[in-house]
């Protein structure tokens, strides 16, 4: 029994595994359905401000955790505050928030007690926890027997062959609080994102996966809209779903959530040109899956304005992408049909 009891009794508990634009699009929608949620970001950002102050001050990433935090408060002119980017001098491309985090981190000597100040300066809905307070670094090896280490280059990498591995330098060790989120969940989602510059580093951390097979939450993967080229190329589906089950080390899915919505033949015709292509489904594969699969149109079909427009990096979305409205929808409407039709699933 975990010491840490993270949620009430009266609500949906929601906890979400991610990082970056998806993690922060998704919460910003799930918030509206309860205040009980969690949100585990993974902690192997060094990319831009984030790989600057690790690389000078040995902090833990604050990018990933501050897009979660912003994305959870309901501070409007905190969260612009959070999400400013110094234009000129030696803080240029810093977010405000990423010095806030790594203040607090150099100042206690905790990230953690970071993480918890700026939640309650932004008064956040829910908590935000990293899913490690390890320092940690992502490697890979593919098939070749090449290793490339660091989120940004592995993000950005064409492997060789399929099924490359993973692992974290030093090995990490998963937070109790992450932990304790998973087991005390009623639903996990696992949010859309870069599969392994954003998903594996917080699936692979000791510990997830067996917490994931072993909660009696339901866990949902809400799978990505298109490929990547040179990583994920003509994987649908029952791919991307297997692949995830394969870092976390477990088949703990119950549900996969995709969208059945195509894209403008204009918006495809521009991602094919970077070898990018909407991810497609079979619907006799997926009915012989372990899990419950749920189709659904879950395009955003609107042109996407950020207030908070002072960091380009929170605002940047792909064309193609996710209604978060949409997907909050079909994430409650699988649980409630999961959860009354008596459906069997793998360990619940």
């Amino acid at each position: 029994m975990s010491e840490y009891k993270l949620f009430g009794e009266d609500e949906l508990k929601i906890t979400l595994i991610g990082g970056g634009t998806g993690s922060f699009t998704l919460l910003s929608a799930l918030k509206t359905k309860t205040t009980q949620i969690a949100a585990l970001v993974n902690m192997a950002d060094d990319g831009g401000s984030t790989g600057v102050l690790r690389d000078e001050l040995g902090a833990l990433p604050p990018g990933d955790v501050r897009q979660c935090l912003v994305a959870l408060s309901d501070s409007p002119e905190l969260r612009d505050l959070f999400t400013y980017r110094f234009e000129e001098g030696t803080l240029k491309g810093h977010a405000f928030g990423n010095l806030f985090l790594t203040a607090c981190e150099k100042m206690t000597g905790n990230f953690a007690h970071g993480v918890e100040l700026a939640s309650e300066v932004l008064n956040i809905t829910g908590i935000v926890e990293p899913i490690t307070h390890t320092n940690v670094r992502l490697a890979m090896r593919d098939d070749s027997g090449e290793v490339t280490r660091d989120q940004f280059h592995i993000a950005h990498k064409k492997f060789d062959g399929d099924n490359p591995e993973f692992w974290l330098e030093p090995e990490a060790e998963a937070s109790p609080k992450a932990i304790a989120a998973i087991m005390q969940a009623d639903i996990v989602v696992i949010a859309p994102g870069n599969l392994y510059g954003s998903l594996a580093p917080a699936l692979i951390v000791p510990g997830i996966g067996k917490a994931l097979a072993k909660t009696k939450a339901l866990c949902v993967y809400v799978c990505n809209l298109v490929t990547k080229p040179g990583q994920t190329d003509d994987y649908q589906v029952h791919d991307f779903a297997a692949e995830i089950e394969r870092l976390a080390g477990a088949k703990f899915l119950d549900g996969v959530i995709f969208n059945t919505e195509s894209p403008s033949d204009e918006l495809l015709k521009k991602y094919a040109k970077d070898g990018e292509l909407a991810v497609g489904y079979d619907e006799d594969i997926l009915e012989k899956q372990h899990y419950i699969a749920a189709g659904a149109p879950l395009l955003s079909n609107k042109i996407w304005y950020n207030k908070y427009n002072s960091d380009p990096i929170a605002t940047a979305r792909t064309l193609i992408r996710h209604d978060p409205a949409a997907v909050t929808d079909a994430i409650v409407e699988w649980y409630e049909y999961t959860t009354t039709s008596h459906v069997a699933t793998h360990h619940k």
